[in-house]
């Protein structure tokens, strides 16, 4: 209940605060590509749930429904739409799925229905005991590690090989020591990864969820 109420809170000021970012990431999108603003993704949510989770749209319409996995080089991604994947703004109308109820701020990062049904472990499964989050530790090592493990000639092989199962290990560790504060460490090691990345520096996840997360695969 403190977690749910705590999410309810932070989605409402995030999402108030994020008015003016949506607004101008909304001006360039529309400036860049036809379509609509916001693409909604299918997910699997808790306990295996299907939810519509919300994004801004970086990627021409035409071309939107060839892949869940992305490449670095995607040419399905318009320029403004990389700048604002960079900079995670295409991810704050995800807070408004997290006042619907489908998403928390802090827990795994969901995945494509297809992904789930056809590459999911029974260990895997186990993270879909709770709800999906906004950020996570596979949020954050997905997001630092993406340009180089996923190939440009087979960016969903390359996921499932390279990515996944690490990105699912941390997940999985996270899961056993998860609590309020560990939670808001997550929320401000996400500010951190945003601006270490934008610069070039090194960001470390906790040992403990790495060590941990070897349990099931290396990261």
């Amino acid at each position: 209940m403190i977690k749910r109420l705590f999410d309810i809170t932070v989605a409402t000021v995030a999402l108030f605060f994020a008015a003016p970012f949506i607004v101008a990431a909304a001006s360039g999108i529309k400036l860049s590509s036809a379509g609509p603003i916001f693409y909604r993704a299918h997910r699997v949510g808790r306990n295996g749930a299907l939810f519509t989770m919300f994004k801004l749209r970086t990627m021409h319409v035409s071309q939107n429904q060839a892949s869940s996995i992305t490449s670095p080089v995607d040419n399905r991604i318009f320029p403004f739409g990389n700048l604002i994947r960079k900079l995670k703004v295409d991810e704050l109308p995800q807070f408004w799925n997290i006042l619907n109820g489908d998403m928390s701020l802090v827990g795994p990062r969901p995945e494509a229905p297809d992904v789930v049904e056809r590459y999911y472990t029974d260990w895997m499964k186990e993270t879909l005991r709770i709800r999906p989050g906004v950020t996570s530790p596979g949020a954050i090592y997905n997001y630092l590690m993406a340009d180089t493990l996923i190939e440009d000639k087979d960016p969903e092989g390359s996921y499932v090989r390279n990515l996944l199962p690490a990105k699912l290990a941390l997940e999985r560790a996270y899961l056993e020591r998860a609590n309020f504060i560990s939670d808001l460490c997550y929320v401000f090691l996400t500010a951190w990864a945003i601006l270490a990345h934008v610069f070039g520096l090194r960001v470390r996840l906790p040992e403990s969820d790495i060590k941990n997360a070897s349990r099931w695969t290396s990261v």
